[in-house]
Parts: structure tokens; sequence; C-alpha cells
């Protein structure tokens, strides 16, 4: 029986997790994969250069997971605000998940740039336009962030 409740807890708990969460279900997916794609040239960069040592792979990890940590707290700050435009009526559009988007994109463009700084050290040719693009994409990014502010509904008709 205890097992049973677990399990319908542990499902129903899932269920409303990626419910609240569908539309970010990509974005942190794809964050994960390149996270792990990352991890796994560094350590091939690593190899190759015979630098390998476990202190830095942990250290690589734990910077992973404080990348995580960064999500979650971009989630709360979306919510929080959403919340509170909701329930004070200050008559402010908010779309919700912008944060945790801007972050998310912000962050695998991050994890983009250093598999190829990777790769680049273990001796792959990488194409000049693809890190421009990279480059480019992460600047936009953080000019739209910087700039972004909470819109008045006013301001949205």
């Amino acid at each position: 029986m205890k097992i049973n409740i677990v399990k319908i807890t542990l499902g129903t708990l899932a269920a409303s997790v990626t419910a609240y969460f569908e539309k970010m279900l990509i974005p942190i997916a794809v964050l994960f994969a390149v996270m792990l794609l990352d991890y796994i040239s560094g350590i091939l960069s690593a190899y190759v250069k015979k630098e390998l040592s476990s202190r830095i792979g942990i250290i690589g990890i734990i910077k992973k997971l404080c990348y995580l940590f960064i999500v979650a707290s971009a989630i709360i700050f979306d919510f929080i605000i959403y919340y509170a435009c909701l329930s004070l009526n200050l008559g402010i559009h908010y779309e919700p998940y912008f944060f945790c988007t801007l972050v998310s994109v912000w962050l695998i463009i991050n994890e983009l740039i250093s598999i190829l700084e990777n790769l680049i050290k273990i001796g792959v040719p990488i194409p000049k336009f693809m890190e421009k693009a990279i480059l480019a994409a992460k600047n936009k990014i953080e000019e739209n962030g910087e700039s972004q502010n909470l819109k008045g509904e006013n301001e949205n008709e």
C-alpha cells in the first residue's frame, strides 16, 4: 500500500511539473544535452593535451550543477513577477517564462562556445562563420535581456 501511495505521489508531482513547465521543456532539455557535450569535449580536450585531472572534472560537474541553480532562480523570479502582476493588479503584462527562457538560451550559447573552444584545443577545424554566428547570438541575447522591461498594458496596444 505504501509503495502505491509513493508511486501515485511521485507520478502526480512529475505530471504537475511537466504540465507547468511545458514551454521550458525543450530549452532545458537542450541545455542538459549541451552541458553533457561540453563536459565530454572538455574531457577529450584534457586527454589530448595530457592534462586530464579528476579534480578539474569534478569542478566542471559542480559548475554545471550551478548552471541549473541559475535556471531555477530564473524560474522562481519569473513566477514571483508573474504572480505579483496578477494578484496586485499592477496593470503590467508580463510574459511567463521570459527570464527562464533568456537564461536557458544564454547558458546554451555559452556551452556551445565552450564546446567550440574545446574542439579547437583538440585541433578540429571550426568554420569561422559558425563561431561568429554563436557569438552574435550571445550578444543579441544579452542586449535583449538588458533592454527588456516590464511593459504596461497601454504600451502593448
